[in-house]
């Protein structure tokens, strides 16, 4: 069996980490691995094993017939039988698929809106979809939406997994040890990062050795720079620190006290699991498949709510036998029932029906 993971760039996201950490997982098995990143290089490639077969495409616009081409020669020349597509790539996937039609496709939908679906666009994915054997979504609301506008011969819905695939130390976090918020998230919009910074300044006017600490790509645009701003104006640039894309998250995770989420929409947050993984206590918005993972009413709030969510961080803050029960209770969530081990079991079922 072999199966190449497509992906569109190797900056750390959701579908990012989860493609690298699937290719990785399956050159351990029975598997010939490889992973194809069809646009841009980023942090994430240093985390590709060695024995993961690697290429990247350089892709320059959406109809690169140099690049799909490339890609289709790749895989036609190393037989691999199965494209596993993640998120965008779908398009590329789609490509080869009419070049050489003996290649399968699964799908793989990280979309993170899953809240407002009804915006999301049908087309081009229901043309695409003719040719995908398996979609496989995050999230129940996805695999719905699949279900009813899209046309792949079987819809499935797999967990995502937490996995630290390193165990470097390169990030130094500020602030007073044992008295850090930490928010792993990517500077956009649906991760309503203001709704976590108002709630954080009611916070830190009862608690001011508290710090809060923003790990994410930051992006040159009017969101990342309303994040900067806020900052600034609240006179909080001594208890608030941003720190961009990081790719060693075990180390900066060990760092910190508590982990939030403040998103308006999600699928299944990676970061929520490797909140579960460090046994850090947690506070997240009630949004995608988090009240699944969160089992504690204590620590999970419903989204846009700064007020509530001040409320919770501050009992969280305070009570410390309560961050222990939190923290425990996830801990044991993840790694009973979104393993490394349980994914990959399930995800070589999936390959194997389609040989």
């Amino acid at each position: 069996m072999k199966a190449i993971q497509l992906i569109d760039s190797l900056d750390i996201g959701g579908a990012e980490v989860l493609a690298v950490n699937i290719a990785n997982l399956l050159a351990k098995e029975d598997i010939e691995s490889h992973l194809c990143v069809t646009r841009k290089e980023g942090l994430l490639k240093d985390k590709v094993s060695k024995n993961v077969n690697y290429i990247f495409l350089n892709r320059k616009s959406t109809f690169d017939f140099k690049a799909i081409l490339k890609l289709k020669n790749y895989i036609k020349k190393n037989q691999i039988s199965i494209i596993h597509a993640h998120a965008t790539s779908s398009f590329i996937a789609f490509c080869v698929k009419i070049l050489y039609p003996k290649v399968k496709i699964v799908w793989h939908d990280h979309y993170g809106n899953s809240e407002f679906l009804e915006n999301r666009k049908i087309v081009p994915l229901s043309v695409f979809s003719r040719f995908f054997q398996v979609i496989i979504s995050v999230n129940v609301n996805l695999k719905e939406w699949a279900v009813e506008n899209l046309f792949a011969k079987k819809n499935l819905m797999l967990n995502n997994f937490a996995f630290f695939n390193t165990e470097e130390k390169l990030t130094n976090l500020k602030g007073e040890e044992g008295k850090r918020i930490v928010h792993v998230a990517g500077f956009r919009a649906q991760k309503d990062h203001i709704t976590l910074l108002k709630a954080f300044k009611i916070v830190q006017e009862k608690n001011p050795v508290w710090t809060l600490h923003l790990v994410g790509k930051i992006y040159n645009d009017s969101y990342s720079k309303s994040i900067q701003n806020f900052i600034i104006d609240n006179k909080l640039v001594d208890s608030i620190f941003m720190y961009n894309a990081k790719s060693d998250i075990k180390n900066i995770l060990a760092q910190a006290t508590i982990g939030v989420l403040s998103s308006k929409s999600e699928g299944l947050p990676v970061a929520l699991l490797e909140y579960g993984l460090a046994k850090l206590p947690v506070l997240v918005t009630n949004v995608g498949e988090s009240n699944k993972v969160v089992i504690n009413s204590e620590s999970i709030v419903t989204p846009e709510n700064y007020l509530l969510f001040s409320e919770k961080l501050n009992k969280l803050i305070t009570d410390n036998l309560l961050r222990e029960k939190v923290s425990y209770g996830l801990h044991v969530k993840v790694k009973e029932e979104f393993s490394k081990e349980s994914f990959v079991t399930q995800l070589i079922n999936i390959y194997k029906n389609l040989c």
